[in-house]
């Protein structure tokens, strides 16, 4: 009875490290299948117009020439086309900081500086311009 009794207690010692042994391998084996299972390579493929980085550059060089925007501008001319290009000429001569342009109103043009984004940007230039450009006044264009 005694060789039963002790074979009887020693089952559950037993089953107890077959039962960590059986997880053991479970996880190790789950462990490889999950990585094997979920290791894909990630892939991006972008079909783009290749007219896209054209149409950046004519966009960056219209923003150059102050052809676009809805900012605040500064007019340092209004007037005739000669006088028009000597004032442009003086500015680019004398800053050339910000992009200028003539701009026609029928029957005169302007000179304008700059596209600013905000009031405040608009306000410090024309305080640099006006040393030189008296007359100078900031703006709000309708384009």
């Amino acid at each position: 009875m005694s060789y039963s009794l002790v074979h009887l207690q020693s089952i559950p010692q037993i089953m107890k490290k077959s039962s960590f042994y059986i997880a053991f391998f479970a996880s190790i084996i789950f462990l490889f299948t999950s990585e094997i299972l979920s290791a894909q390579t990630p892939s991006v493929t972008v079909n783009a117009d290749p007219r896209i980085d054209q149409l950046l550059h004519v966009k960056k060089q219209l923003e150059k020439e102050n052809k676009l925007g809805d900012g605040f501008t500064i007019q340092l001319y209004y007037g005739s086309l000669n006088q028009a290009n000597e004032v442009l000429k003086n500015y680019r001569f004398s800053y050339g900081t910000w992009p200028a342009s003539i701009e026609y109103e029928t029957p005169n043009y302007k000179v304008w500086v700059g596209n600013f984004g905000t009031r405040l940007e608009a306000d410090r230039a024309l305080v640099e311009i006006k040393s030189k450009f008296t007359s100078a006044f900031i703006l709000k264009p309708n384009k």
